[in-house]
């Protein structure tokens, strides 16, 4: 049953629509088999094993005879596993993709600490010594109600590439749009749209029957998209699913005045039309934020992936009629904003083609096994456009789409791949009927491909206000923010100090220290054995992210900090909870200025000056401590 949340102002409202009920049956599957030889040679310790029926990979632990198994896979981002040379006790692997490492005895990440838990396998013994690896493997819902294909007529099914990762489609008599980012910068103002939108994209928008968001990150939620929107079709159905933290949490801040925004539960048919119908899956690595949706007309299949890293537990539906996925790479600021140790340029610059290597031929293995009809690699195409940030555009080097498909093309030659252009247009009748060229328009030629011009000042400008903001000139704001922010308990000392465009430490910015330990705010790092990280942020960027309740994902994502850290660690809770806990209400600041006003008052005779304001005299309303 499809319906929608109850948020602020009924902008956001539960209602009630025809959808199939959802199936939860599971069932499981061997994915190893080992004869009695095989198990009597594990050593103790950590175990590779490979299946000789799909190559794939799987690690099993061995300690006083009991066994723990899991896949060769990463849960972060599916890298591969190898041996820690560093673990002396034999109990740990480490990631190829971001080193992360897991403790295989507990199935615990311990780098980054507190963060994930592995996925066991179950490990059967047969009656002759043998054993099998044995996967539980959920029902796939997009199985429930299923509709046999029928012909489709030439311009019947259209879908239209317009920027990053917006598409519209023509879906008979409806149009559906994805993911819409027109206009305006990402990430406060890290990225930039790289492709021109066709000149009538914000009209196409105006004029869709139902928008598809797939998750809250602003390169697919978009707020000056649906700003212009709103003006002019308030009503239009907006779908999102039903993510931990609420896709639109920022709605009413950001004043956009939008009244159909719909809330699905994952894995369930949503009925549109007769024909038409849509399914929207959970990432399983981040359920709190992505999304990916699968879209049915007349049983005919169009899968988009998005960003997520592991949607439906790593089940997706083979064959469909076209599949999208991102491909670039990029969208971090690891490790181009980073320094100190070993992250010189050079280290930089292997670990950056290494990694995009491994994403291509991550996505090009992952389009083999799924054996789309039709591929489209997408939302990859932004661009550090700011004159600012010339040394982020020039390191963060992305993957080029041509390569990818070039690469499916030699590993699965009966894959169609398309490399979209702005306005191209892809017929699926006619793909479908015959993989060529003419089942695509290019856009008339002339038109202009990529962006030549920004509105740089516009927006920078938006942000450079909160600069000047009241709340600044009481350096007790610091205590109030944190406290608002919720995050402590956990060994983690942090240094933020406020700089110019070239963070350049600015003489009259904040410059301070945070013990996450007790959420103290000492004048020096403490005499304790603790991990630092110190982190520069542009001033602009900062106090808007601060005087908005903003999660971090500007700074972080957009690359408007430099970091360093001692020693080299990740520490997931505490970026986590910075990117995707935070309050959903934002901080009280008139209630901060109140305070401040009141306890003026009282200092003044005694001489007492606003900036000694500690963290206990200001009090916090309960329900602005609540973490969503």
């Amino acid at each position: 049953m499809m319906y929608a949340l109850i948020f602020s102002r009924d902008l956001i409202k539960r209602e009630h629509f025809n959808s199939t009920t959802q199936m939860t049956a599971q069932s499981s599957k061997t994915v190893l088999s080992l004869d009695s030889e095989a198990v009597f040679s594990l050593k103790d310790g950590i175990n590779f094993k490979k299946s000789p029926d799909d190559g794939k990979c799987y690690i099993i632990y061995k300690e006083n005879g009991e066994l723990k198994a899991c896949k060769n896979q990463c849960k972060h981002q599916g890298g591969l596993f190898i041996k820690d040379i560093e673990d002396l006790d034999g109990r740990t692997v480490r990631c190829t993709k971001h080193y992360w490492k897991l403790n295989v005895s507990t199935m615990q990440y311990v780098n980054p600490p507190d963060s994930f838990t592995q996925d066991e396998l179950d490990v059967v013994m047969t009656d002759e010594g043998g054993l099998q690896l044995v996967e539980v493997i959920v029902w796939d819902p997009w199985l429930a109600d299923p509709q046999d294909p029928q012909e489709l007529q030439e311009g019947e099914v259209t879908v239209t590439y317009l920027t990053h990762a917006c598409m519209e489609l023509q879906l008979g008599g409806k149009k559906m749009i994805f993911d819409p980012w027109l206009t305006g910068p990402a990430f406060a103002r890290g990225w930039w749209l790289l492709h021109e939108p066709p000149a009538d994209s914000m009209e196409r928008l105006c004029m869709a029957d139902l928008i598809y968001i797939s998750h809250m990150h602003s390169d697919h939620l978009s707020y000056p998209t649906l700003k212009s929107l709103s003006a002019t079709r308030p009503d239009v159905p907006i779908y999102v699913g039903d993510t931990s933290r609420p896709v639109f949490w920022m709605l009413e801040k950001r004043q956009v005045q939008l009244t159909n925004i719909n809330v699905v539960p994952f894995g369930i048919w949503q009925n549109i039309d007769e024909h038409l119908r849509f399914m929207i899956l959970k990432d399983e690595v981040h359920p709190e934020l992505d999304t990916c949706i699968i879209v049915e007309y007349k049983g005919h299949m169009i899968l988009n992936t998005v960003d997520c890293t592991r949607p439906n537990y790593g089940r997706l539906p083979h064959n469909v009629d076209l599949m999208m996925s991102d491909f670039a790479g990029g969208a971090s600021g690891f490790p181009m904003t980073f320094s100190g140790g070993k992250y010189t340029e050079s280290w930089k610059a292997d670990f950056i083609k290494n990694e995009r290597k491994k994403l291509m031929n991550y996505k090009a293995q992952l389009v083999k096994s799924l054996q789309p009809k039709i591929y489209c690699p997408f939302a990859g195409y932004f661009v550090e456009a700011h004159p600012s940030d010339r040394y982020i555009k020039e390191t963060n080097t992305k993957n080029k789409a041509e390569e990818l498909n070039a690469l499916i093309k030699k590993s699965a030659p009966g894959i169609t791949t398309w490399t979209p252009k702005p306005g191209a247009v892809l017929d699926l009748a006619l793909a479908l009927m015959s993989p060529s060229r003419k089942a695509i328009t290019d856009p008339p030629s002339g038109t202009n491909i990529y962006k030549d011009s920004w509105d740089f000042d516009l927006y920078v400008d938006e942000l450079n206000r909160a600069i000047t903001a009241e709340i600044f000139k009481h350096k007790s704001w610091i205590q109030f923010y944190y406290i608002w922010a919720g995050f402590k308990n956990y060994n983690l000392v942090v240094r933020v100090i406020e700089t110019d465009e070239d963070f350049i430490p600015i003489d009259n910015g904040y410059n301070y220290l945070v013990d996450f330990m007790d959420l103290s705010f000492p004048t020096q790092r403490p005499t304790r054995e603790h991990p630092y990280e110190e982190i520069k942020n542009r001033i602009g960027v900062m106090r808007h992210v601060v005087k908005n309740g903003l999660l971090w994902d500007d700074l972080y994502i957009g690359f408007q900090n430099r970091l360093s850290r001692e020693p080299d660690v990740y520490h997931h809770r505490f970026w986590n909870h910075f990117q995707t806990e935070l309050p959903v209400a934002g901080p009280d600041w008139d209630l901060f200025l109140q305070q401040v006003s009141s306890y003026q008052r009282s200092a003044e005779p005694q001489g007492i000056q606003t900036e000694s304001v500690s963290a206990s005299t200001l009090s916090l309303k309960k329900a602005d401590c609540t973490v969503s």
